[in-house]
């Protein structure tokens, strides 16, 4: 049992990551970028990485910028090797980068989009954490947080790949939570519903309407409220979190009568 002392300093902790070295990937995004910037903005130092092609040099608040395919995994070595100098070490890795829009029906998926989602979402967080992981080890209180989606629960017509690799990113969060808890390392997964991401007020007013209409907290959650998540479990307050998964969705899935 704790003693008293040990009591107060978990009250105490702080549930802001500042001053943590952070690499992030899917930057671009809106879910990405506005990770990034809430990290920067507790003080963080923030490698931000996206694809090649894509504007991850404007995103607010990185201090260093790489473009890769997270399914290159020499590509991606490579830019994590280059992060981890420019930051001076690493605390963390936020594995957000993934594909949200290939839509087919099961018995029609093709054998290429099975295998880009999965590649993409599961096999490109496993090795971002992989290729971090010594220096995360150093940290003395590493942190990983993988980003899912709460259709890895609930399933989502059409995107079968999507949701067996988001379920995939579970598994893999217990396993290294299990794995490298004696190297100081804590993996977790951020779990979100409907966020307010420029694709998903694309939808078309009959389906948004139709959507919120299964949340309990009747919106859309914002992108900052997703990040909030991200810091949290980055922060001293989640120090004794590991291999746990936070749902970000204002309740969706749960009954409403």
């Amino acid at each position: 049992m704790a003693s008293p002392a040990m009591a107060v300093e978990s009250m105490s902790a702080s549930t802001v990551p500042g001053g943590r070295r952070v690499i992030v990937t899917g930057a671009v995004g809106g879910v990405g970028r506005a990770i990034v910037e809430s990290l920067a903005e507790n003080d963080c130092h923030v490698a931000a990485c996206d694809l090649p092609g894509t504007a991850v040099t404007d995103v607010i608040g990185a201090e260093i910028t790489a473009t890769f395919d997270v399914r290159d995994q020499v590509a991606l070595r490579a830019a994590v090797a280059d992060a981890i100098a420019g930051l001076g070490g690493c605390d963390a890795v936020i594995a957000n980068a993934g594909v949200v829009d290939t839509i087919h029906r099961a018995e029609r998926f093709s054998d290429e989009d099975w295998r880009k989602d999965l590649e993409t979402n599961l096999h490109g967080a496993f090795y971002l954490a992989q290729a971090a992981f010594e220096a995360l080890a150093a940290s003395g209180d590493g942190r990983v947080v993988l980003i899912s989606s709460a259709g890895a629960e609930t399933g989502i017509p059409g995107q079968v790949a999507y949701g067996a690799s988001k379920a995939g990113l579970v598994g893999m969060a217990k396993t290294l939570a299990a794995e490298w808890a004696a190297r100081g390392i804590r993996c977790n997964v951020v779990m979100p519903g409907f966020i307010a991401t420029p694709k998903v007020r694309a939808m078309p007013s009959e389906v948004r309407a139709a959507v919120i209409a299964k949340i309990p907290l009747q919106r859309f959650g914002a992108t900052d409220e997703l990040a909030g998540a991200v810091n949290f479990l980055l922060s001293p307050a989640a120090a004794y979190i590991t291999g746990a998964v936070l749902r970000v969705d204002g309740g969706f899935g749960l009954a409403l009568r």
